[in-house]
């Protein structure tokens, strides 16, 4: 495992999710402002994650074909200038409706909603981050070094909902600009200091038997795939329960529990602590003495009944406890499957299909903060956690028949670029 390239990327994932962390706790109170109903706030989440679901396997094939390097360098740009575009909104928005002769709300929110929509169209930093680490890490440390990725993810959450939190009382605007000039500096750092993972023998593997495109036809195949189809399954459902939990959060927090923007941003950051200590120091451990599918299996029974208590939690204090075997949980699953799907397939593949597993779990953040939103503003705080758990519950019974009972098929040998041309089974991605 090559350490400094490791400490490299971890760097980079840090500066960028504490970057997204700055924002995000933040929206529904600064689309609320300007007349945003729940329901469209929920709106304003899924359109990240909807284009994300057109951008993210796309940028992945690309990676595999051009090189991790240039695909991430195309990421931050488009999410430093997603995130500036949020910042200057309200003024742009107001001299836009001013010119039109209309009210400035609801141009400030399409703003908001084009701004989201941009970065994650480019938003597959994290999927070739994960792709990079791949590269530079062996089947045994795989896990590992993931988990190391996955810590960088937690710390960027402990830092940036809480200094969201602490800049909004500036204004919503502020967290966005200061998001915008660290993703500046994460491009200034791989451009500068990130080298390529890929050799060109594997960009020249990927580019004679995939084109970089998405289609549906090659989401099929892959969800068809014995290795690669029950991890994509776990992925997707165990995404729609997880996104509802993240999504609804702060409407929950502020509905439920009567919290502000501020208070928010501190819960979110004690998650991020309790991710970091999983994924950083307890996946190395964990993967050292039990099998994957193990971790998987027992992770999903876990994330079941935490969701189902979350869903009628009554104050902070029982919400904290709560919190820790659901962060455990979702730590191990979120590392755990994307190390499994990178053992399932060839070298050249691995960034489609880690893209492709982004893509699905960007479409149920398409679905879970519109659906989320719906539950909660018509049921009550206690519905999504409730919807959460009952598709953790089938996940469950899913991964006991798919992963425990079934032992794993061997993967196949190497198609020909002959074979490719004449069979059914077409790569990951056409």
């Amino acid at each position: 495992m090559d350490r400094k390239r490791l400490f490299s990327i971890f760097i980079i994932v840090f500066i960028d999710l504490v970057g997204f962390g700055l924002i995000l706790p933040l929206l529904p109170f600064y689309a609320d402002e300007y007349g945003a109903t729940p329901f469209v706030v929920g709106l304003l989440t899924a359109s990240y994650a909807a284009a994300q679901l057109i951008g993210a396997p796309i940028l992945g094939r690309l990676s595999d074909r051009y090189g991790r390097r240039p695909v991430l360098l195309i990421s931050i740009f488009g999410t430093a200038a997603g995130f500036l575009l949020l910042g200057i909104a309200d003024p742009l928005g107001r001299s836009l409706a001013a010119n039109l002769g209309v009210s400035a709300e609801p141009v400030i929110i399409a703003l908001l909603f084009i701004s989201r929509i941009l970065d994650g169209l480019t938003g597959g930093n994290i999927s070739v981050a994960q792709a990079y680490i791949t590269d530079i890490t062996d089947a045994e440390s795989r896990a590992k070094g993931l988990g190391l990725l996955g810590a960088a993810f937690g710390l960027g959450f402990i830092i940036g909902p809480a200094a969201g939190g602490i800049l909004s009382t500036w204004g919503f605007a502020v967290p966005a600009f200061v998001a915008a000039g660290l993703a500046t500096i994460n491009l200034i750092s791989v451009y500068f200091w990130l080298p390529e993972s890929l050799t060109s023998e594997k960009r020249a593997a990927a580019a004679e038997r995939e084109r970089p495109q998405f289609s549906i036809k090659a989401l099929w195949q892959a969800i068809n795939r014995p290795r690669v189809g029950p991890l994509l399954h776990i992925r997707f459902f165990f995404g729609l329960a997880f996104a509802t939990f993240q999504t609804v959060f702060p409407l929950f927090a502020q509905y439920q529990l009567n919290l502000d923007a501020r208070q928010t941003g501190f819960i979110l950051t004690y998650v991020g602590v309790l991710a970091a200590f999983v994924q950083g120091g307890a996946i190395g451990l964990l993967t050292k003495r039990f099998s994957e599918r193990s971790l998987i299996f027992s992770s999903t029974i876990i994330m079941t009944g935490s969701l189902l208590v979350w869903a009628f939690t009554p104050n902070v204090p029982v919400l904290l406890v709560v919190l820790l075997p659901l962060a455990y949980a979702g730590g191990v699953l979120g590392t755990v499957i994307n190390s499994a799907l990178s053992k399932s397939v060839y070298s050249e593949e691995v960034g489609g299909t880690l893209g492709l597993a982004a893509s699905l779990e960007s479409s149920t953040r398409v679905i879970a903060p519109s659906l989320g939103g719906y539950l909660l503003g018509s049921l009550g705080a206690w519905a999504p956690g409730v919807f959460s758990a009952l598709i953790m519950a089938w996940v469950v019974s899913f991964t006991w028949r798919r992963l425990i009972i079934d032992p794993d098929p061997p993967l196949p040998p190497r198609k020909t670029d002959e074979d490719w041309n004449q069979t059914e089974t077409a790569p990951l991605v056409n």
